[in-house]
């Protein structure tokens, strides 16, 4: 299993590297969108819904709402005047607020279940709550000083994967080596919070290494830590997220599309959290 999720990560990251760098932004914003479809296709199970019709209705229902809101916002208009197009933002936010929501279900699992889990539509709006935003938030990111440092916005989305690469990592090894007292036991009985603790301090390990690098101004220091903080914290909640939702659901892995990886959706539940969260801490606090 180790050697196939290595194989696989060697597969990805050149693709991953591809289009975050080198597609033009519109390329960008089709190839997250298609991501996300994958995303959609593997949350629709669990809603509960296993017929082949249902799921495509799902998938090209987030495919046609993401699709309409590209067209709604021409990529050269997205930024006016340093300020983020209305509707992009506001679409961040909602899915801002839908996370410090999310996380109340988390932490009340599994007294929260019974206010949707029989629900397929309330777990639906969920899904849209989480792919939308994120796909926003990430074309956000990428287009950061577009029109004077093309590759700008390729670096800080590399930036939010280094972020949570390293907490994932740090939480792996620090919970296997430490782990001894449970995070969650009842939405992720793995996770301990020696890992939490292991996987925050790889991320600083990170923000440090970069800071140092790119010359990070002293007056942004707050800002910028913050920033990745609440990256990192989101990305863990990402994780629990799609942990409880397959828990209810009664489902291990959300596919197996990636060998070693399980699903397209085990792959990003983090950052469905963190990139949102981040573009938020962004403009808030460095933009």
């Amino acid at each position: 299993m180790l050697k196939q999720r290595i194989l696989t990560a060697l597969l990805l990251i050149p693709v991953a590297l591809y289009a975050v760098f080198l597609l033009p932004l519109w390329g960008f914003s089709l190839f997250i969108q298609a991501v996300i479809m994958l995303g959609a296709w593997e949350w629709s199970p669990l809603m509960g819904v296993t017929k082949k019709s249902g799921r495509i209705a799902y998938t090209v229902a987030v495919g046609v709402i993401i699709g309409g809101l590209s067209l709604l916002v021409p990529y050269q208009h997205l930024w006016t005047d340093g300020s983020l197009d209305p509707l992009i933002y506001y679409t961040i936010l909602v899915g801002g607020i839908w996370w410090v929501c999310a996380l109340a279900l988390i932490v009340n699992y599994p007294s929260s279940r019974r206010l949707w889990s029989r629900t397929r539509s309330i777990v639906g709006l969920f899904g849209l709550l989480i792919f939308v935003p994120t796909w926003a938030a990430l074309v956000t990111v990428r287009s950061i000083n577009i029109d004077v440092q093309p590759y700008f916005g390729g670096w800080v989305v590399l930036f939010i994967l280094l972020l949570v690469w390293a907490a994932d990592v740090g939480a792996y090894f620090a919970g296997v080596r430490y782990g001894r007292n449970k995070m969650m036991p009842a939405v992720s009985p793995g996770k301990t919070m020696e890992g939490l603790c292991g996987g925050i301090s790889l991320a600083f390990v990170v923000m440090m290494v970069v800071s140092h690098w790119t010359r990070i101004p002293a007056d942004q220091f707050t800002g910028y830590y913050l920033t990745g903080l609440f990256t990192v914290v989101a990305s863990v909640f990402g994780d629990l997220n799609e942990s409880m939702f397959k828990r209810a659901a009664g489902v291990k892995d959300s596919g197996s599309i990636l060998p070693g990886h399980g699903g397209i959706l085990d792959r990003i539940d983090s950052l469905t959290a963190a990139v949102p969260i981040f573009t938020l801490a962004y403009l808030e606090f460095l933009h």
